[in-house]
């Protein structure tokens, strides 16, 4: 009998390890390499994160593509940020979904590997730049991110990671 408890809690040890954290619609979110923590909204709507920046500028420096931008947010202090462009993303503008007589615009961004830090847990994961001074939250985040921070969202709950601790 102790030998089959045992089997049994081996197997079992993955499933548990497997099962993903649960976060509230909108949490605090660091981004060690940028000094901020913003806002952010949790979107498994979204495929990629976003972060409002402006300013955006692409350039290439020995040979490689990179791009120099300024947060777009309420507290930004100008600073001027560089980072290497991991790759340009294609995003369908939503507000032409409902014109059916047009095929979708596209809008070209450009996409970093960024480490965010959500509770205790500190990943890299791609971002989209893009100016979202005009939304609630500068950051949001989208499924593909939620999945590498093992993530998991309940709309009815805010902010359950408290303050970045990594």
């Amino acid at each position: 009998m102790k030998a089959l408890l045992a089997l049994l809690s081996l197997v079992a040890l993955p499933v548990l390890a497997a099962q993903p954290t649960i976060y509230g619609r909108y949490e605090n979110i660091k981004l060690p390499e940028i000094g901020e923590t913003l806002k952010a909204k949790m979107d498994t709507g979204a495929w990629t994160a976003s972060l409002s920046a402006k300013d955006i500028e692409l350039f290439n420096r020995d040979g490689e593509e990179w791009v120099r931008f300024r947060l777009a947010t309420k507290d930004a202090d100008g600073k001027v940020y560089e980072h290497k462009v991991a790759r340009i993303s294609k995003i369908k503008n939503r507000a032409d979904e409902d014109d059916e007589s047009e095929t979708p615009e596209l809008s070209k961004r450009p996409v970093v590997d960024l480490e965010l830090c959500l509770g205790d847990v500190k990943r890299t994961v791609e971002v989209n730049l893009v100016d979202r001074s005009h939304f609630n939250y500068p950051l949001l985040i989208g499924s593909k991110a939620l999945r590498e921070l093992k993530a998991a969202v309940d709309p009815r709950q805010k902010f359950t990671a408290g303050n970045p601790g990594c």
